[in-house]
């Protein structure tokens, strides 16, 4: 007989204690927990309260810092608003000082200002500026018998001032005359282009310029020139001129170039004023 048939035919419970656990389990969650794992759970249980109890504590200390620091702040705004406001309070009553002041000292003569603007644009004498200014400088107070307006003389004899304002005038106006006489008269010019067209591709371009530069008057200047094309081997004469407006016309200035009937089969110009 073989170990495997010996075993085989014992009757040994090996696993034994799997079935003891299994049934302490059972029973266990039928009746409830024992008295250990609840002293373990309540324990647990307890600690758990204090760590929340403590985690609120520490949250209430840090925003008691928070507000006492706001708060303190705050005073400190309060502080400086107050400095503020009174700086604003002296300065306003200095300002109100100065302003009843100003209202008791006796103002200034005022000196007509329409008749000092006249005299001024008249080119009147500098006595004038001195008047103005002595009237605009404070003036003490006087007795009463003493202030008689009627004997002073701000401007001094109207008769006088309106002469000498009148040579002022007279000699201003001749300067000007005299100095616009001295100016160059300005000279009006034109830039004409002339398109100069021959009769075929057998006329001699360059006898055409000569034709047309022969063209001379008082005022006129030839400038540059250039054979531009036209089509089947003709080509056109394009040449500028300067000429005065007062002296030379563009009618009379075809009509010369027009003379030349052996080159010349038409003419065509664009004007451009220069100056």
């Amino acid at each position: 007989m073989s170990g495997l048939q010996c075993l085989a035919s014992e009757r040994i419970w090996f696993d034994k204690n799997r079935y003891d656990e299994a049934e302490r389990r059972f029973y266990e969650g039928a009746n409830g927990p024992s008295a250990q794992q609840q002293q373990v759970k309540t324990a647990m249980q307890a600690k758990g309260r204090q760590h929340k109890r403590s985690h609120r504590n520490s949250s209430s200390h840090g925003g008691d810092a928070e507000l006492v620091a706001r708060m303190k702040s705050l005073e400190l705004e309060n502080q400086t608003l107050h400095k503020v406001v009174g700086d604003m309070r002296a300065a306003l009553q200095k300002l109100e000082s100065r302003v009843a002041m100003l209202e008791k000292t006796p103002a200034p003569a005022a000196v007509p200002a329409a008749k000092v603007l006249t005299r001024l644009r008249a080119g009147a004498p500098c006595r004038v500026a001195d008047a103005v200014a002595r009237q605009a400088a404070p003036v003490q107070a006087k007795p009463a018998e003493d202030d008689d307006d009627d004997d002073i003389d701000l401007f001094g004899s109207d008769d006088e001032d309106d002469e000498a304002a009148e040579k002022l005038k007279e000699e201003r106006i001749a300067a000007y005359a005299a100095k616009k006489s001295k100016k160059p008269v300005l000279i009006a010019k034109s830039s004409i282009l002339l398109d100069v067209k021959p009769w075929d591709d057998e006329t001699d371009m360059a006898k055409l310029e000569e034709a047309v530069r022969s063209v001379q008057m008082d005022g006129l200047l030839w400038g540059a020139s250039k054979l531009v094309p036209v089509g089947y081997g003709i080509k056109k004469l394009q040449i500028n001129c300067v000429v005065e407006d007062d002296k030379v016309g563009t009618d009379i200035l075809e009509e010369e170039i027009v003379k030349f009937e052996d080159f010349v089969s038409g003419l065509s110009g664009s004007r451009h004023v220069r100056s």
